[in-house]
């Protein structure tokens, strides 16, 4: 049995563990409701972006000169992943769900004959992948989370991809995050980038008469070759700040539990040092009872 100084020192222990994690959930709280404003924001523009892009993309089917990001290469033979996660951990299972969603998305590819390529984007992905797939690594881009995401990470990475894709290194390119949905729940996602998916419409959601008509000056193809690099830009945000909102929210939850794990330590400590010291107290008056009664 641990004496009862080695008891006071694991309850302080613990106390000062306790603090920690409840001022970084409050920290984690804080910056959540930014990240989940910023990512919440985003989604109408990042959704209309792919909503006309896939009706302009329309207007182009068959005909020669299509860009690159839109149709890909022609092949389905080389894919690039692109693993976003957390530069640090105590956040739960955060960037464990997108390790597994990346490394079952690697077997399944490599099983179907298909090379892969990895773009790890966060710390904690490109630790992970370097042990067991460093091969496969093209590139990395570390020192984006934590800290508001200016747009031009976005940039820099579309334009990482943009090359890629334009040489002719890769044929399809996905990012995989975990979706935000609230502080207790991000579903691990992979997303499509290269070639762009046109969103499918059921018979009965828009009438005929109701699509969008336009007018392209100077040309669609001229005008697709701007926005699409534009539009991969902005999905890779939109994935970054989902990524953001998500990570604030697991560290959030997981100091949650950090905290009241401690307090139930500290209960259970503090229930165990008050019997020991019982005990001792009690051992002690028999000892001076059975002095006495010996004189």
């Amino acid at each position: 049995m641990a004496s009862l100084k080695e008891l006071r020192a694991r309850i302080g222990s613990i106390k000062s563990t306790r603090k920690i994690t409840s001022a970084m959930k409050m920290v984690a709280a804080a910056k959540l409701r930014r990240a989940q404003a910023s990512a919440e924001a985003a989604r109408p523009y990042a959704a209309a972006m792919r909503r006309m892009l896939g009706e302009l993309a329309g207007a182009v089917q068959g005909e020669g000169g299509v860009p690159r990001l839109l149709s890909g290469t022609g092949q389905d033979k080389v894919h690039l992943l692109v693993p976003l996660t957390s530069d640090r951990g105590l956040c739960g299972g955060f960037n464990s769900n997108v390790h597994r969603l990346t490394v079952q998305t690697i077997r399944r590819l490599q099983s179907e004959g298909k090379t892969v390529r990895l773009l790890p984007v966060g710390r904690r992905a490109l630790n992970f992948f370097s042990r067991d797939y460093a091969d496969l690594i093209v590139d990395h881009v570390i020192g984006v989370s934590g800290k508001e995401i200016p747009f031009s990470v976005a940039s820099g990475l579309g334009e990482k991809i943009n090359a890629l894709v334009e040489s002719g290194e890769i044929d399809v390119c996905s990012l995989v995050f975990n979706k935000f949905h609230n502080a207790m729940m991000q579903v691990p996602t992979s997303q499509q980038l290269v070639p762009l998916l046109m969103e499918e419409q059921g018979a009965g959601d828009v009438p005929a008469d109701s699509v969008a008509q336009y007018e392209f000056e100077p040309d669609e193809a001229t005008i697709l070759a701007m926005l699409l690099p534009r539009n991969l830009q902005v999905q890779i945000y939109a994935a970054l700040l989902e990524t953001a909102a998500g990570e604030n929210g697991a560290r959030m939850t997981a100091m949650d539990n950090a905290t009241r794990n401690a307090g139930r330590s500290i209960d259970s400590l503090t229930q165990v040092y008050n019997r020991t010291r019982q005990t001792n107290i009690t051992n002690e008056l028999i000892e001076i009872i059975s002095g006495a009664q010996a004189v």
